[in-house]
């Protein structure tokens, strides 16, 4: 019999915007190292409104999908990423704090591909582990996992703004963000890898639920 495999839309609109997000990391980073704080910090903002909007349009036009869950919270990683090892190159934040957050990230970066393959349906070829419109799990952040994006981003935020406002490097709220920022950061990760919601595995029921018109795939020769 031919194998049927559930497959997603992929190109929508939020996931354009969130692709869009992704895309533009680099050229904040870039910007940071070149020290024109001011236009990174306003790009900053509009990748945020672009964050806001995608979510907005998703839930209003019911766009919602399992590759949003996974690449949403991916370029909000990618953006910390780029801003964290910028801020840090240009002597903005703490080297410790950087490595603490980066690595974190490329923890759980490297769980997620493991993941991937795991609950990837068969058969398992590299064709179809990059095919984003085969879903396998979907991503549930956890409680303090929001709260640590969003103190990443206050605390990235406030760093890059510091410069352009004439805010010390020491100033006790910003150190105290940074210890916050570091604390959630650890908790956060160490909640993903143990937690037994933050990963979820779809079950053949739920994919088709979501996604009622499979495609039939030819049998092959």
């Amino acid at each position: 019999p031919p194998s049927v495999d559930h497959r997603e839309r992929v190109l929508t609109i939020p996931n354009a915007l969130t692709m869009a997000r992704i895309l533009s990391a680099p050229y904040i980073g870039y910007l940071i190292v070149q020290q024109d704080y001011g236009l990174a910090l306003a790009g900053c903002v509009v990748l945020g409104l672009t964050d806001a909007l995608d979510g907005y349009i998703a839930r209003k036009y019911s766009m919602q999908s399992f590759v949003g869950s996974i690449i949403d919270p991916a370029a909000d990683k990618a953006l910390m990423t780029t801003l964290t090892l910028a801020l840090a190159y240009g002597g903005l934040l703490p080297t410790t704090l950087a490595v603490v957050i980066v690595g974190r990230d490329v923890a759980l970066s490297f769980a997620a591909f493991f993941i991937r393959w795991a609950t990837l349906p068969g058969p398992k070829t590299l064709k179809r582990y990059f095919d984003l419109s085969i879903p396998s799990v979907e991503v549930r952040p956890t409680v303090i996992s929001k709260w640590n994006t969003a103190l990443q981003l206050s605390l990235m935020g406030a760093t890059l703004a510091s410069p352009v406002f004439g805010i010390p490097a020491d100033f006790v709220g910003l150190v105290g963000l940074q210890w916050l920022t570091g604390a959630t950061t650890v908790l956060s990760g160490l909640g993903y890898l143990t937690s037994k919601d933050a990963v979820h595995r779809l079950t053949k029921a739920e994919v088709a639920k979501r996604i009622p018109k499979p495609h039939i795939l030819p049998k092959r020769k």
